[in-house]
């Protein structure tokens, strides 16, 4: 069974177990399950989820009475995607096609929806291949995210990864630099960003986690004349992106 909530910005709720199963053995795109526990018939949903790579937490009856509006959710209720996720090799495929560097954009930790959708949007608009994603300790593709976008996670590729320093190993395999965005690196306007390249966001209140900066080729900042010396997530990442499109001669097509 379906049920759209007020509670949950009408993000679009599955639930009951045997609606939750099939919509898993269905690769329903989602985004995370809640349970009541992870053991018996609810540990075969857990371990179903877990054999795709989608997070479950766990938490009790009176938040999934309230998420359901005191539906029959029988201890069980998956949060769907508002669209589907890309494979990382589905974003490498995009600057293949139009024949330039790549262009990626990663997240590491960003948990508003708001800033989650504001950096899908000016990514689209740049020219960005793609955004990466880390599965945990990350705001995902909820009705949200896809409102804040304004539409334009229709249209970039959005990947989820298990650990992001892990992917960015295995780019920087295939030539990809990464530039790490906080406040004590290089100002942006002085580092070359040409080439095959991925700009990584960090959270909004801690930055950068430890593995993925220790992943960076380097770290890039904005230089700062007030008395405010940080910028919101989402609005750095849109100026380091268009730093990029300027150094790359705005040449997306």
């Amino acid at each position: 069974m379906k049920y759209q909530s007020d509670t949950t910005e009408h993000e679009e709720l599955i639930f009951g177990r045997n609606a939750v199963l099939e919509a898993l053995k269905a690769d329903t795109p989602l985004n995370h399950i809640l349970v009541t526990s992870m053991s018996g018939s609810l540990g075969a949903i857990c371990a179903e989820a877990r054999k795709r790579g989608i997070v479950v937490k766990q938490t009790d009856s009176r938040k999934l009475d309230q998420l359901t509006n005191n539906g029959n959710h029988q201890g069980v209720c998956a949060e769907g995607a508002c669209t589907g996720y890309a494979s990382v090799s589905d974003i490498l495929a995009v600057s293949k096609e139009k024949g330039t560097a790549p262009f990626l954009i990663l997240c590491d930790g960003i948990e508003d929806p708001h800033n989650l959708g504001a950096i899908i949007r000016t990514a689209e608009a740049a020219g960005a291949d793609g955004i990466i994603l880390p599965k945990r300790r990350s705001a995902s593709l909820t009705q949200t995210v896809f409102k804040t976008s304004a539409g334009a996670a229709s249209w970039i590729p959005v990947a989820r990864v298990g650990n992001l320093a892990t992917e960015m190993i295995a780019l920087k395999k295939q030539g990809i630099w990464f530039y790490g965005a906080d406040m004590d690196g290089e100002t942006a306007s002085r580092t070359d960003l040409n080439g095959a390249i991925g700009i990584v966001i960090g959270s909004e209140g801690f930055g950068l986690s430890a593995p993925v900066r220790q992943q960076c080729d380097a770290i890039i900042s904005l230089p700062m004349f007030g008395k405010v010396n940080s910028l919101n997530a989402s609005v750095a990442a849109g100026i380091l992106m268009y730093e990029a499109v300027r150094q790359r001669g705005a040449k997306q097509p």
